[in-house]
């Protein structure tokens, strides 16, 4: 397991739900991605409602049969490997927004080191 503490990067990328790359959802392979490179780990958060950069609002609703709800990937690791993978989310993440900033990680550790 690597180890992390200390200052570190969160990377944050938001997308829809309907964003797809290679015919699968944008998250899935952006999980996918992270998980393949080696990274500490990341989550997939969904959103119930939320705007980006077209401010059309996007919520959940049991009467709407097609979605298109916010999706939150996070991804914490080593500044300089966020840096390296942002030229391969410049080619899947088409619309969107993609943060980076600095956090400072206190615990990091797998249930079965407990």
């Amino acid at each position: 397991m690597t180890e992390m503490h200390g200052t570190q990067m969160l990377m944050r990328i938001f997308i829809g739900e309907r964003d797809r790359w290679g015919g699968r959802p944008l998250a899935d392979e952006l999980l996918e991605l992270f998980r393949r490179r080696g990274f500490a780990g990341a989550t997939v958060l969904r959103g119930s409602q939320g705007f980006g950069a077209s401010s059309r609002v996007h919520r959940d609703s049991i009467l709407r049969l097609s979605q298109d709800l916010p999706v939150l990937v996070e991804v914490v690791d080593r500044e300089e490997r966020i840096r390296e993978v942002l030229p391969e989310l410049e080619e899947r993440v088409g619309g969107g927004l993609i943060t980076l900033e600095r956090v400072e990680v206190i615990r990091y550790r797998s249930h079965e080191e407990e």
